[in-house]
């Protein structure tokens, strides 16, 4: 009877009645230590640069809804109902509330990351943050991203929340790729949508008017216009386009200006310290351009120069296989020469032959015999 019990099943429960009767021990002692933790200190942590909101105002919000927290038992205090209260502020996007036992009351605070300021045709002014969503303009802080303004339509209510139009989902498609690359990070300046909704990038190296259309299909389109730096501006310069436009996939379509026009846009104006800071950023665009470029032609040179080996590897054999036939067609020339003038040597000594033949069979003339007389 006992051997049919399953021992090993019976000892696995009961290892799992230990555990459980364990952590409710731990629990019942971690209840009654915190009702004896009083709160000691608050550690307010705010990571990163941008600081739309500071350690006071947080603090401020604490004492607000909690009131005065030193010197309260960990227990009588609502660790959830802090975070719901500091999760309200439009700048925070995700907030921790904490506590230990040695009475210590850790508030984490992570803030939203603007990536577009946008100013509507209505003159309202907001932020669009990495999620997609809209937050309000800091009187403390100035995030520097990128400005989108013109016909833009969308508008805002103050609070958090998602975007409407199609229109302003592109810009923030858009700014989105402009700011994770560094090359048209530098050289985009502001976006600005026209009367045909169109959304046109106004570059900081260059006068021209770069239409992107709408955000579908934007890294083909400024592969594009990358490829069209590399190519055309060292050609022809930066300022003989009026427009470059990159609505249409795999294609560019520039109309250019006229000669005086170019004459004024060259001619330099008086050095100002504004002046002076925009050349920098632009000697600084354009050398990151020219890198690329240079990157692109060392690029095409070593393909070539791989593309000139393999046909010089692929024309070696092609003439051993030429030199091995020509040599095959000398030695038969050769030999049939040497077959010739066996058979030459053989039909000359056919034609000497009967004449030597004839020679032999001649027929001796038989000396007549003297007969001697005796007189």
């Amino acid at each position: 009877m006992l051997k049919r019990i399953n021992w090993k099943a019976v000892f696995k429960g009961f290892a799992w009645l230990v555990c459980l009767a364990g952590v409710a021990v731990l629990m019942s002692f971690i209840e009654v230590k915190k009702q004896s933790v009083k709160c000691a200190k608050i550690e307010i942590l705010i990571p990163g640069a941008d600081n739309f909101i500071e350690i006071e105002e947080i603090d401020a919000i604490l004492k607000q809804n909690q009131g005065d927290l030193i010197g309260r038992n960990l227990e009588g205090i609502n660790l959830h109902e802090i975070e719901k209260s500091i999760a309200a502020n439009p700048y925070i996007g995700f907030v921790k509330v904490y506590a230990d036992m040695n009475g210590t009351v850790y508030v984490e605070v992570k803030q939203r990351q603007p990536v577009l300021r946008i100013l509507n045709a209505g003159g309202q002014d907001y932020y669009v943050d990495s999620g997609g969503l809209k937050m309000p303009v800091s009187p403390n802080f100035t995030a520097n991203v990128l400005v989108a303004s013109g016909n833009i339509l969308e508008g805002f209510n103050g609070r958090v929340d998602t975007l409407m139009t199609a229109n302003a989902k592109d810009l923030y498609k858009a700014a989105m790729f402009i700011k994770q690359d560094t090359l048209w990070d530098a050289q985009v300046e502001q976006l600005y949508v026209n009367d045909k909704n169109d959304i046109e990038m106004v570059p900081r190296v260059g006068n021209q008017r770069i239409i992107l259309g709408t955000a579908k299909d934007i890294e083909v389109k400024m592969d594009n216009l990358l490829a069209f730096y590399k190519q055309a501006m060292p050609k022809v310069g930066w300022n003989v386009y009026r427009t470059i436009n990159l609505k249409y996939v795999n294609q560019i379509v520039c109309e250019k200006r006229d000669s005086t026009s170019i004459k004024k846009l060259e001619k330099p104006s008086v050095p100002d310290s504004v002046i002076q800071q925009r050349q920098v950023i632009d000697n600084v665009v354009k050398t990151t351009i020219q890198e690329e470029i240079n990157k692109a032609t060392q690029i095409s040179t070593e393909e070539k120069k791989a593309e000139e080996k393999k046909e010089k590897v692929v024309a070696v054999p092609a003439k051993t296989t030429d030199t091995k036939k020509a040599a095959q067609a000398v030695d038969k020339g050769k030999a049939s020469k040497k077959v010739e003038n066996n058979v030459e040597k053989k039909t000359a000594t056919v034609k000497t032959e009967p004449k030597q033949t004839t020679n032999k069979e001649k027929p001796a003339t038989k000396e007549k015999p003297v007969t001697k007389t005796n007189r």
